[in-house]
């Protein structure tokens, strides 16, 4: 079985759908990119995955094991979180937190696991620093770090390189790409088309029509050739 897959999927607010007979699949290993025009659901799509919102219809199935327990989440950033006064390692320790129950303290290997995760995301450095005080690529870099420890098997990722200048979208894309390339499965939003063909293994796009297949397929398909044409981005890349 899939590692997920969504089936007759509507999503919306108060009955009213947004997205309605969502069909797609994801497997380990998969890069999913959703793509699609502002205000089309994708981020509806991401907190109903997450178990944040109900489905109007359809079901949402887990197979090979997957729990939420399993699932890492890098949520775009508000401006509350972005000056929060708490110490880079601190941050990151509080992926365990949905693991702990009524534990008070971080176990060692708790411990050990935030300093690889932080020496992953090439942090370390600022493990003292306190969050706010870091620029949007480190801070960006310090989540993704965090969310690392709350995934085994998934990463969802909602827009990771909003705000940040290109050298360090450029390097971000690179650490998702190195996670994947390690066996964390990826499902990441992105308004970056030309990054998402790039980057990505498959792609579902959410709009006024549907698209889920393989990113060649998506490139030779007649909504992928018009949003591609119409966002800028490039066919061949």
């Amino acid at each position: 079985m899939s590692l997920l897959a969504v089936k007759d999927l509507s999503l919306g607010y108060d009955s009213h759908a947004i997205v309605e007979n969502l069909n797609f699949q994801v497997e380990k290993g998969d890069y999913l990119c959703i793509v699609g025009e502002n205000g089309s659901g994708k981020s509806t799509l991401m907190k109903t995955l997450l178990r944040l919102q109900s489905p109007i219809k359809g079901e949402i199935l887990k197979g090979d094991g997957l729990s939420a327990n399993d699932i890492g989440y890098l949520p775009q950033q508000t401006v509350v979180q972005k000056d929060f006064p708490a110490s880079v390692r601190e941050i990151v320790l509080s992926g365990f937190q949905g693991k702990m129950g009524l534990r008070p303290f971080y176990s060692k290997e708790e411990k050990k696991r935030a300093e690889e995760s932080m020496e992953k995301m090439g942090i370390t450095h600022l493990s003292d620093k306190c969050y706010r005080e870091l620029s949007g690529g480190q801070q960006q870099r310090v989540l993704l770090a965090r969310a690392l420890l709350a995934a085994r098997q998934v990463m969802l990722l909602d827009e990771p390189v909003s705000g940040l200048d290109p050298k360090v979208t450029s390097e971000m894309y690179d650490l998702i790409e190195s996670l994947n390339k390690e066996g964390m499965t990826i499902i990441m939003i992105s308004h970056d088309i030309a990054a998402a063909i790039k980057y990505s293994s498959h792609i579902l796009h959410i709009g006024s029509k549907i698209f889920f297949g393989t990113k060649d397929e998506y490139i030779k398909s007649d909504i992928g050739r018009a949003f591609l044409s119409m966002e800028g981005g490039k066919e061949d890349a």
